[in-house]
């Protein structure tokens, strides 16, 4: 049932990076095309951090079928821990499209040019508002599979879509003000490329947290010492260590039992528990129980 529920949601994790890739590559194309005739620098800039989406989304695609395989005697904990290295991959893209937008921004600061067309404004509008939709739409299905990769491909969509908002504004002031004010755009795309950096770090704290093992997972912790206790045999339990291993979580469990029971009945009891936990909680992989005499029974 569990191996079940973990393909089904790798490949929910898949396709929804599937269309997210599409979608990158066609609105790279729309901005790269409209940046270049439409003179903005701006959309130029927004359309080299679409472009460097496509390849992190290629990079997630990767991510997510590798740490999806299952455990093997060299891996006994299975390929999840993929998904947060790929994860450090996409925020290097991230960090490098950010750096190049800036060092072009203020090249073209210091370089005198014409004023952006107007219709790039419509082109940026329809942007933000794809975007936008992208970001909360792979957000939800990032809770919903609690992946860390699915979470910077979401923030991939927000930087896109403040980087347009970026160069819409930018692009407005350049139009509105006239002459004197073309590098308005380019001031926009600089700034972009600082608000770029900053989620890159948002995206990279959870996941070097994932891989030291941080606790983050008191309302996993509490659920799951909500359901031991339904278990016949059970009395409480103390230590609890989740870690996190792609979209899966192994456990460490330490359940107090009669101490006057035998080997045997202790063995039954964890196995009874494990069974329990795994069928009521489906996103853990594996859960090793430790046994713990309760000294007042």
């Amino acid at each position: 049932m569990a191996s079940e529920i973990q393909i089904t949601d790798s490949q929910k994790a898949i396709k929804t990076t599937f269309w997210s890739l599409i979608g990158n590559i066609g609105l790279a194309i729309v901005k790269w095309t409209t940046g270049y005739l439409g003179n903005s620098y701006a959309l130029i800039a927004d359309a080299i951090e679409s472009t460097t989406d496509i390849f992190s989304s290629l990079l997630v695609l990767f991510g997510l079928k590798y740490s999806s395989k299952p455990a093997d005697e060299n891996h006994p904990y299975g390929y999840g821990r993929a998904e947060p290295l790929i994860t450090f991959l996409v925020v290097g893209f991230l960090i490098t499209s950010a750096t190049v937008i800036a060092y072009e921004s203020i090249q073209k600061i210091r370089t005198p040019h014409e004023l952006p067309k107007p219709y790039t404004l419509i082109v940026l509008g329809l942007v933000i508002i794809i975007k936008e939709l992208f970001y909360r739409t792979i957000t939800k299905k990032s809770k919903e599979l609690k992946s860390s990769t699915l979470k910077a491909e979401a923030w991939h969509h927000k930087s896109d879509a403040i980087t347009s908002l970026a160069a819409f504004i930018g692009i407005s002031i350049a139009l509105i003000l006239g002459k004197g004010y073309e590098a308005a755009d380019d001031w926009a795309a600089l700034l972009a490329s600082f608000i770029i950096l900053y989620n890159s770090y948002l995206i990279f704290r959870p996941a070097l947290g994932e891989i030291m093992d941080e606790h983050v997972y008191d309302d996993l912790v509490d659920e799951i010492r909500i359901v031991s206790k339904k278990v016949e045999g059970v009395i409480n339990t103390e230590k609890c260590h989740v870690r996190k291993t792609g979209i899966k979580f192994h456990v460490d469990l330490h359940a107090i039992v009669d101490s006057k029971i035998t080997v045997k009945e202790g063995h039954e009891i964890a196995h009874r528990l494990k069974d329990k936990l795994k069928s009521e909680i489906v996103q853990l992989a594996d859960i090793l129980i430790h046994i713990e005499p309760d000294d007042e029974h």
